[in-house]
């Protein structure tokens, strides 16, 4: 089993896996336990584990919890409840805790996106550790290969038989209204996901192109 290291996480520091447990770096619990209360009060152990020399170690203690304002830094975040955690678990992400109403936590995840999440799903408290992991210079171009990155060609320079922007004499332009992938589908701008499929349910920040319009429209 390889550790999970948190940022900020030494050797001797105990992590708590609970229903109720302390609101510190590295403690897994419920988002509904997260609030802007100041109570105290005795958590439920569930598993609680020591860091010692990049090794996990069964240790069970007791202790309190204080709640946490809203705003707290959270990782490893469950969609499904029970499933573990599947959301910001890169090396130094972190996620937002922005408000908690009805059933659902409002949680902003590093790409910007704001999406509502189950109370009863858990999460990780702090930041992944590593942060510098995407500043680390490989040196070489065999370090990519060796990591299983491919090079990437443009279309415009293929052949015709390669890819629908391939063809030409020279520099040619790719000969169509809009780019397309190497199978025919639209690039650049279309929009490739489902919203809220899988992620929780999408809390939209801005307008997408063309509805502001429509929902003007249906106000007067």
């Amino acid at each position: 089993m390889e550790p999970y290291i948190v940022k900020g996480a030494i050797i001797g520091d105990t992590i708590v896996s609970g229903t109720e447990v302390p609101i510190k770096m590295g403690n897994a619990l419920p988002l509904s336990a997260i609030s802007s209360s100041t109570s105290r009060k005795p958590y439920a152990l569930e598993e609680a584990c020591t860091v010692w020399e990049g090794v996990l170690i069964d240790q069970k203690e007791e202790s309190t919890s204080t709640d946490m304002p809203l705003g707290t830094a959270i990782h490893n975040i469950e969609i499904t409840l029970g499933k573990g955690g599947q959301l910001v678990r890169a090396a130094g992400t972190v996620a937002r805790l922005i408000a908690k109403e009805g059933k659902s936590a409002t949680l902003k995840l590093p790409s910007g996106e704001v999406r509502l999440i189950s109370k009863n799903c858990s999460a990780t408290v702090g930041q992944v550790g590593n942060v510098g992991a995407n500043q680390k210079s490989l040196g070489r171009a065999g370090s990519k290969r060796w990591l299983g990155k491919r090079p990437v060609v443009r279309g415009g320079v293929m052949n015709p038989v390669d890819h629908p922007h391939g063809g030409g004499e020279g520099r040619a332009p790719i000969g169509r209204k809009k780019p397309t992938t190497p199978w025919g589908y639209p690039a650049l701008g279309r929009r490739n996901y489902m919203v809220g499929h899988k992620l929780g349910e999408f809390v939209p920040t801005f307008n997408l192109r063309g509805h502001a319009k429509s929902d003007n429209r249906s106000r007067q």
